[in-house]
């Protein structure tokens, strides 16, 4: 691990630090699956370990940050369904850590992902009526979340499978995105502690970047707040096709 006075010293990795710090927060105010290209981004200049190991305390921080902005906006029903689900799919994570490689997950998610994508945009019809939140597809659907990012900082491309089709509000969708990683991340803090101790030079970057993480959760939220709710689902979508892409590329 990089010593604290190295990370901050060398201006093309703190610039990197920088960026990936920003876009967790920017997905914290509402953007989601942004935070996704965050360890991508840091494993060009470290490897993705290192990444995961410093983002885990910027996420957490900046969950603070997110459940402040959006405490009155999310889905009651599938935060009841999709908390519970993420948490046991971050035990199971931890207790398969050992077992489950991270180009079969990565495989595994961009594959679901791209499906996804390709059956809303060319074969559901657009009137299509919104679905509820049933509890079975809730529970599969949020383990799979959960497990996924815990394994691969990864739990967007499961979980909007989930609730893409139940047609939320954009700022209620944005809000219960916000809510339910915000409880997966915080059951992730003693699996990663026993798996990948953290150290005073770990949690001292990321006090460092905790700024910009919350100026992105700020900003996040302002910007959903003027994008037209079609062009929003649409820009969803098209992250997570993208996003969906890069982990199929990566996992060959």
């Amino acid at each position: 691990m990089p010593s604290i006075d190295a990370l901050v010293s060398t201006p093309s990795l703190f610039a990197l630090l920088v960026l990936a710090a920003f876009l967790v927060g920017l997905s914290k105010g509402g953007l989601p699956a942004v935070a996704m290209l965050s360890v991508p981004i840091l494993s060009l200049t470290m490897s993705p370990l290192i990444a995961a190991i410093l983002l885990l305390p910027i996420y957490i921080l900046s969950d603070v940050v997110g459940v402040y902005l959006y405490r009155r906006e999310f889905s009651m029903e599938n935060l009841k369904i999709l908390i519970p689900a993420g948490i046991a799919g971050v035990m199971v994570g931890w207790l398969t850590a050992a077992f489950v490689s991270d180009r079969m997950v990565a495989l595994l998610i961009g594959v679901m992902g791209v499906s996804f994508c390709l059956y809303t945009w060319f074969l559901k019809r657009p009137d299509a009526s919104a679905q509820p939140a049933a509890t079975g597809k809730g529970l599969f659907w949020g383990t799979l979340s959960g497990f996924t990012s815990f394994v691969a900082h990864a739990g967007a491309p499961p979980f909007q499978i989930f609730v893409l089709p139940q047609k939320l509000p954009k700022m209620v969708f944005a809000g219960t995105t916000t809510l339910v990683f915000a409880a997966v991340n915080l059951a992730k803090i003693i699996p990663y502690s026993t798996l990948h101790p953290y150290t005073g030079s770990t949690l001292g970057v990321s006090a460092l970047l905790l700024p910009v993480a919350a100026t992105g959760t700020v900003i996040g939220k302002k910007l959903i707040q003027k994008l037209p709710d079609k062009l929003f689902f649409l820009t969803v979508q098209a992250a997570l096709f993208c996003i969906s892409i890069k982990l199929i590329i990566d996992a060959s």
